[in-house]
């Protein structure tokens, strides 16, 4: 078994071991009054403390300690509905506490192996009752005393709230998982921003949203310098570094509702709703000159400088592919003219390119 799977049989074994305490704790309670006028054997009796009592810690030792937990804990339910139907078969089958039983440990084995576990369950409990009958004679009480109807009160309603609170913390943990794997598929491991294609979905949704609403907003892409260079000179280490550098520049350079995403390789996108062109610029160039001031004293030789092109959004603009085109024209605009500056494209239908704080 992979660690992942003893991993899961761990954390399967865990989340039984309070409803099995429960479980057979007042399953005690439910036997007891109907075992009594019996007059059982001590060894019976015994068996019955150390089913109710010491079985619960011995079974989340064996599936801890074993190397499939998972496994030796279905091993483990069987063995709790062979019991189940050895206390059946010793209550010479009183039909309420036998099927309470036996409905309760059935319901354990469906929920932990499907029908698998649940028919394997069923042949545990039918060995159990006859061993039950080998060991103690066989017997039948069909009549149920009021005492035996109210000591299987708390296994009729305790039991399944136990095994519900388990399924319903096991839920919340499933979606827990789920968010987090979804929040995985939408992330740029490197850099912890938007990846290309949720980055494209957003631009999707906001332009489409710009466009119903007339609304304004700012496309930016931006592109460090040279990188190739830095990856060649100081190799791929610092190169990502220096990715994750931008991304937390970035972070604390934009807006709260600002959407950055790494586009690929050394570019990264930006959208900047409610936006005009003047206050994007301004945002732009402060994280620009951020990025440039930048010193690392272990590499006192490393610049860092950005390109970037911005594109406003306009009722010209018949897709957001139009937009994000725009915003690439800008950008290779900036690394024609120099490179390390903001260079914003006009939203004219001519789609002139304008330099903003040229160095």
């Amino acid at each position: 078994m992979t660690d992942h799977q003893s991993g899961k049989g761990l954390s399967f074994a865990k989340r039984i071991y309070l409803p099995r305490i429960i479980g057979t704790g007042i399953g005690l309670f439910c036997i007891m009054p109907s075992v009594a006028p019996l007059n059982l054997p001590l060894w019976a009796w015994a068996l019955l403390l150390l089913n109710a009592l010491a079985w619960p810690h011995a079974a989340y030792k064996l599936a801890t300690r074993s190397a499939s937990p998972y496994k030796a804990e279905q091993r483990n339910l069987l063995f709790d509905g062979l019991m189940a139907g050895f206390w059946t078969g010793a209550m010479h089958f009183n039909p309420l506490p036998g099927v309470t039983l036996l409905s309760m440990t059935a319901m354990n084995n469906v929920a932990a192996g499907g029908k698998s576990l649940f028919l394997r369950g069923l042949l545990a409990q039918v060995a159990g009752m006859l061993l039950a009958a080998t060991l103690l004679g066989p017997g039948l009480q069909l009549q149920a005393t009021q005492l035996q109807i109210y000591a299987c009160l708390p296994m009729l309603t305790l039991y399944p709230m136990a095994v519900g609170w388990v399924c319903y913390r096991l839920a919340i943990k499933l979606a827990d998982h789920k968010k987090r794997l979804g929040a995985l598929s939408r992330t740029d491991s490197l850099t912890g921003l938007l990846n290309h294609g949720a980055w494209k979905d957003l631009l999707q949704l906001r332009f489409q949203a710009c466009k119903q609403q007339q609304a304004p907003a700012v496309l930016a892409l931006i592109d460090i310098d040279h990188f190739k260079r830095i990856n060649d000179t100081y190799g791929h280490v610092v190169g990502d570094w220096v990715l994750r550098q931008l991304s937390a520049d970035l972070k604390q350079t934009l807006g709260e509702n600002d959407l950055a995403g790494r586009y690929g390789g050394d570019e990264f996108c930006v959208i900047l709703p409610h936006d005009s062109e003047a206050p994007a610029s301004q945002t732009l160039e402060r994280l620009r000159q951020r990025v440039g001031d930048y010193r690392n004293p272990r590499l006192p030789d490393l610049r860092i400088s950005l390109s970037i092109g911005l594109a406003s959004f306009h009722a010209g603009l018949e897709d957001p592919e139009d937009w994000l085109e725009a915003a690439d024209r800008a950008l290779y605009a900036a690394k024609r003219h120099g490179r390390n500056r903001v260079n914003a494209a006009s939203g004219d239908a001519a789609g002139k390119l304008r330099l903003a704080y040229p160095e």
